[in-house]
């Protein structure tokens, strides 16, 4: 059986030392009084939750799975899930970082985040119904009407009601544009009042037994809309209507039609949807729905990345044990364990260059996520507009490499851990596989990791001739400038300059060949994705090193940060140089993909 222990001082480190959250957050009065100790009280109660309530279902509800009742449409989620959720919403998780005029607690993203991180370690697919009712929630806060924001935040806020997100249908995935299902206007009814009629699918959390009400977010068309994605309207379409008292009214022909049966998540609802006629109403502007639930698209985006560190974290911890328990030959430099038949695996070179893979990228993705969710918070709650927009805009930058790049990483991470147990690893009582299966869904939803590159390099670096990513460049230049004369930071800050450096030259030399021919960015976008992802973690581990290198020059003896130094040169030396492969297969351009109509006829 696998085991879980919440990593508890990598966040300390990264947050306070890193970072330096609580000086940030002294400029945002929001959030001024919040101190280093109430966040790391929150943080080591939500380990023991995610550790002692939700782990231990991870592996029975991925072996039991989801049912439904198909005459009456419910469905019953896997033992224990549901009284895991009334834990949850008692201990008041689920209002964790939500706005007090709501009945949140108000606390910062980037705190809300790491409860995540914790609870995607101890079961991705229990932790999906609340992530996707946090994305509902910021949906409805930023573009729902009055009368919406009351009806349905306090309830969501709360834990007792759940949100989804229904978009996909069965004709229809990325391309929205194509959607085919209806919203009519109802005669009599109040302004913004609609049926809806047609079929969803791949609606995670969809239907469950956790909550007396689910509120949908639904896109359709209507009758006027334009064709595409300019067409498309949001609506909020609960399972069962409420009255003007708040009170449940009549069920809403809303229903779950079936569950998808799948590779991993087994313990998450992924409903299809069918809708007949159900009463919904307008979220934003008509034919603007987009704009709407991208909110939720993106809250769910950096959601994604996060599963997928949770999912590289427990996968190390448990094979790091394996290894240091198994005994397997002996080193090729001599016997370490003579008092053994043989020696640990940890001591075999490739073994270990799995495991600090894994370790690596999941204290890299880690750094992501935190620094990710600290410009959140800046951008919502710093005074200060141009450091709002800044914010925002970095964010919006760093959002696809956090979905692509973690979740790519991830499949690698879960892979080789699954490796390092041999065959006891192929085997399901140890969890291992579990990991890998549950992690490949994050490289798919939310937009699959070859959109999200074509996002990043079409939308967010040639969309605006390189605006944002200069601003990323500024940041490593700026750490650059500090420590380029410190022998001690060579082997960190030299190999970040120099690519920080290629960068400018590698986007311009895409973006001129792109604009002869399109196919040129998408033939490089995948490559280039993973060249800035590796951009992104090496300024990082040359934070985190930096800080590192301090503490140790100050006398401090914790061994913590030498295996921090460990692992950044790890990762300088073993992986980032994939960076140099990434550009030149970039640079091959698109002729050796398109170009082959007779090796796939």
């Amino acid at each position: 059986m696998p085991s879980y222990t919440p990593p508890l001082r990598d966040m300390q480190f990264v947050m306070h030392e890193v970072f330096r959250v609580t000086d940030e957050f002294k400029a945002m009065p929001r959030h001024a009084e919040v101190d280093e100790d109430t966040i790391n009280a929150v943080l080591e109660e939500a380990g023991k939750f995610a550790a002692g309530v939700a782990f231990p279902l991870n592996i029975s509800g991925d072996e039991e799975g989801c049912t439904l009742d198909k005459a009456t449409h419910e469905v019953t989620t896997p033992k224990g899930f549901k009284e895991a959720y009334a834990q949850y919403i008692e201990g008041g998780w689920a209002a964790l970082s939500c706005d007090p005029e709501y009945g949140g607690q108000g606390l910062p993203f980037v705190v809300n985040q790491c409860l995540y991180e914790m609870l995607n370690s101890a079961n991705q697919a229990w932790t999906m119904y609340p992530g996707l009712s946090h994305g509902a929630y910021e949906a409805l806060l930023a573009h729902g009407t009055d009368e919406q924001k009351k009806t349905y935040l306090p309830k969501l806020v709360s834990g007792e009601w759940t949100g989804t997100m229904c978009l996909t249908e069965p004709h229809c995935g990325t391309d929205l544009g194509m959607l085919r299902t209806k919203a009519e206007p109802v005669a009599g009814a109040p302004e913004g009042t609609y049926k809806i009629t047609g079929n969803k699918i791949f609606i995670s959390a969809g239907e469950h037994d956790f909550t007396e009400n689910i509120v949908h977010l639904v896109l359709a068309r209507l009758p006027d809309a334009p064709k595409g994605s300019k067409g498309i309207s949001l609506f909020v379409v609960p399972k069962y209507l409420v009255n003007a008292d708040g009170s449940l009214g009549e069920r809403n022909p809303i229903f779950c039609a079936g569950l998808e049966h799948k590779m991993g998540i087994h313990g998450n609802a992924t409903a299809q949807i069918a809708i007949d006629g159900a009463i919904g109403t307008l979220v934003g502007q008509p034919h603007k729905g987009l704009q709407a639930m991208f909110v939720m698209m993106n809250a769910a985006r950096l959601g994604v990345g996060n599963q997928s560190l949770g999912l590289t974290e427990v996968a190390f911890q448990n094979a790091l044990a394996y290894a240091k328990d198994r005994i397997q030959m002996r080193s090729l430099s001599g016997t370490k364990a003579k008092d053994k038949d043989a020696d640990p695996i940890i001591v075999h070179p490739d073994v270990r260059k799995m495991l600090l893979t894994a370790k690596a990228y999941a204290e890299g993705a880690r750094a992501l996520q935190i620094y990710c969710t600290l410009l959140l918070d800046k951008a919502h709650s710093h005074p200060d507009e141009k450091v709002r927009k800044d914010s925002d805009e970095l964010v919006a930058l760093l959002t696809p490499i956090v979905k692509a790049f973690i979740t790519d990483n991830g499949h690698i991470a879960t892979n080789h851990c699954m490796q390092v147990f041999g065959g006891h690893g192929f085997i399901k009582e140890w969890g291992m596989e579990q990991f890998v299966r549950d992690n490949r869904i994050n490289m798919i939803y939310e937009g699959t990791n070859t959109i999200q590159s074509l996002d990043l390099l079409g939308r967010k670096v040639l969309g605006n001739n390189g605006a944002t990513l200069k601003k990323l460049g500024k940041l490593v230049a700026k750490l650059v400038e500090e420590e380029g004369v410190n022998e001690k930071m060579a082997e960190f800050i030299n190999p970040v300059a120099y690519l920080g450096d290629q960068m400018t030259k590698f986007t311009t030399e895409i973006g001129f060949k792109g604009f002869q021919n399109p196919d040129e960015v998408g033939a490089a976008a995948v490559d280039y994705l993973r060249v800035a992802g590796h951009l992104v973690f090496g300024y990082l581990f040359a934070r985190m090193a930096q800080v590192a290198l301090r503490q140790i020059a100050a006398g401090n003896t914790d061994p913590f940060y030498v295996a921090k130094l460990q692992t950044a040169r790890f990762y300088f030396a073993k992986l980032f140089p994939e960076t140099a492969t990434l550009m030149r297969t970039a640079r091959a351009g698109s002729k050796p993909l398109m170009d082959t109509d007779a090796a796939l006829a």
